[in-house]
């Protein structure tokens, strides 16, 4: 089975950054598909949490940065699903001194995430086995952003632009020194074994348009390179990834929106798709299922939601 090159707990370098490094977090038990980024700037930071499941491997790539967790200043969720912010009570416990930014309409869901979890529950089903149930991040800690609002971590500025697209609570991340964007699910799932992107439409909240315009908000920063949290930074062809994600999408949604009408049933739907994904060549069958039945979901509410 092809993998992304990484192992759980490994920390690579993006080469075409300057001190930043991601680690592989072993999300849902699956090489290469969960990175948390670490900022080694004179404000440290870290860009997402993950799952929580695995936190202490965050921990483990700052000692392996060289980031003691005293001097962590920044834990920076680009929203509040918990494969990226499900991490973030634990990380805050851990380090002491960091500021934890999240867009301000999650920020509450951190403080009190008992509605995400059972809102996750529903949306991810028997993926659950994989989750851990996330720490309250205290309220003292927590920096709301809005568009435009800037995360100053001393040598570099980090921009956050409202992308709600996949999610209402999420932003992605534009970077002042190397021109990186960190493109939280806003660019869809890279899959590097297969240097093909990937869609990712769960429910509740996907909406194609919103979508598609979040994809024109990454462009327009003109990035020169693109950290996906799923999985791993893009530095080749970038305006080529992005088409091809927007393509994607619209391809997708039609594709969904054909074997409705066809099947007339949601659940032979889902199994349609999962039972003939091709992400099974990288990921674990049962994870490429239950990933591809979540987002035939989302998309079927969307349907939903615009004849309601």
């Amino acid at each position: 089975m092809p993998q992304s090159g990484t192992s759980p707990g490994d920390v690579a370098r993006v080469d075409a950054c300057t001190d930043v490094h991601y680690v592989d977090t072993g999300m849902y038990d699956t090489p290469g598909y969960g990175a948390v980024y670490v900022v080694d700037a004179e404000r440290p930071a870290v860009l997402d949490t993950g799952i929580g499941t695995h936190h202490e491997r965050v921990l483990d790539a700052l000692d392996e940065v060289g980031i003691a967790r005293d001097d962590l200043g920044a834990i920076v969720v680009s929203h509040v699903h918990l494969d990226h912010a499900g991490g973030a009570g634990f990380l805050a416990d851990a380090c002491p001194n960091a500021d934890v930014y999240v867009h301000e309409i999650g920020a509450p869901h951190l403080v009190d995430p008992a509605d995400l979890v059972a809102g996750t529950k529903r949306a991810v089903g028997d993926q659950w086995r994989y989750y851990v149930d996330p720490e309250p991040v205290p309220e003292s800690r927590i920096v709301e952003l809005a568009d435009g609002d800037r995360i100053d971590l001393g040598d570099r500025t980090l921009t956050a632009h409202h992308a709600p697209g996949h999610a209402p609570h999420q932003v992605v991340l534009e970077d002042d020194r190397d021109g990186f964007v960190h493109t939280a699910d806003a660019a869809g799932i890279w899959v590097p074994a297969l240097s093909e992107v990937h869609e990712t439409s769960p429910p509740p909240n996907f909406e194609l348009e919103t979508c598609l315009d979040d994809v024109a908000t990454i462009r327009e920063r003109a990035p020169d390179v693109l950290l996906y949290p799923h999985f791993g930074p893009v530095a080749d062809d970038v305006d080529g990834v992005l088409d091809e994600y927007a393509t994607t999408l619209r391809e997708w949604v039609a594709r969904v929106r054909e074997k409705r009408a066809e099947l007339d049933d949601d659940e032979a739907v889902e199994r349609y798709f999962a039972e003939r994904t091709s992400l099974d060549e990288v990921w674990p069958a049962h994870k490429a299922e239950e990933e591809v039945a979540m987002n035939v979901r989302g998309v079927l509410v969307a349907l939903d939601r615009r004849v309601a």
